[in-house]
Parts: structure tokens; sequence; C-alpha cells
């Protein structure tokens, strides 16, 4: 992904790369070493305090940042360039970010669950009204909506599968 803005103070201020944080990173860091950027060693050291990383390419250096948040430091001007699953550039929607390429990584889909006991027990072509618990707020009500329900979010950052069993909701959306 990258950003429609540029916001480069001078000529030879490198670009800053967001990449998300955990399973995804591994699956990037063998994508750069193969385009001939190496991080610095802090990069890889959980250790590390340090916030923007070098690289072997003078021209780039790296941001370590939470998934959903590499949109906004793209969009924002922050960093020209991200890494970001289709799932966040969907709940997000940023008309700033283009994206031009499909890493081909991170492969999972999106499921609406209902807990195994209660399932059957509905035709999910009957409702007109759920509420559901998910981390993706965006993408549920618009993949409800189009199906002419009103869908009643409640967004959660982690855990999505406790709230059917906590009573919070009967419904949830997440990825699988």
């Amino acid at each position: 992904m990258k950003s429609r803005r540029t916001v480069l103070s001078a000529p030879s201020e490198a670009l800053i790369m967001a990449l998300p944080n955990g399973r995804i990173l591994g699956e990037v860091m063998p994508l750069l070493k193969r385009a001939g950027i190496e991080p610095e060693p802090a990069f890889t050291d959980p250790k590390s305090r340090k916030l923007r990383f070098s690289t072997s390419d003078p021209g780039l250096d790296l941001i370590r940042v939470r998934s959903f948040d590499v949109a906004s430091f793209v969009a924002f001007g922050a960093a020209q360039i991200g890494v970001a699953g289709n799932d966040v550039l969907m709940e997000f929607d940023y008309s700033e970010i283009y994206a031009p390429l499909d890493l081909d990584i991170g492969h999972c889909r999106m499921a609406v669950a209902t807990p195994e006991e209660e399932a059957g027990e509905e035709d999910p072509r009957s409702w007109s009204h759920i509420r559901v618990a998910t981390k993706y707020p965006e993408i549920t009500r618009r993949h409800f909506a189009a199906r002419g329900v009103q869908a009643e979010c409640i967004k959660l950052n982690g855990a999505v599968e406790l709230a059917p069993k906590l009573g919070l909701c009967r419904h949830i959306v997440d990825l699988v």
C-alpha cells in the first residue's frame, strides 16, 4: 500500500515503510530479503526500544506498528509505504491509500460464527437485526447491510470468541 501524499521534508530523507508486528512480519521479512533489503540488527531484537530502523538501503527506513495502525500511518503521511492485510484496508477504506499489489501472504478468511450449541436454531435468511461482536465493525456492517440485515456491532480488540459465551451477543465476525 502506498500513500497518495508525500510528506518528505528533504529530498535526501529516507522513505518510511510501516510493517505490522506479529505473524505477517515473519512472512514479510523473506520478501524484503529477496528484494535486497536487510534491516539493522535492532529490528529483530525484542529488547530494542528503537522506533525507527535503518536498512541496507539508505533511502528506506522501517517502523513496526500494530497491523491496524499501518493504514493510518500511510494514509496520514507518517509512512510513505506499508504492508497491510485486506482486512485492514477494507475496515478503514482510506481514500488516501493505493494498494498496488497482493503479496500473497497472511492467508485467512473472514467468517460469521455462532456458538455450536446454537447453530442451526435459526435461519440467517430470516434475520433483520442482529448483535455481533467483532474487531471489524465497518466490514461487518457492510456485509450484513448488503443482505438487508441491521447489524449492531460491538467492537472488541481481542478474545472475540468470549462474547457469545458471556452473553454479550450471539454472533461474532472474525478472521479464521
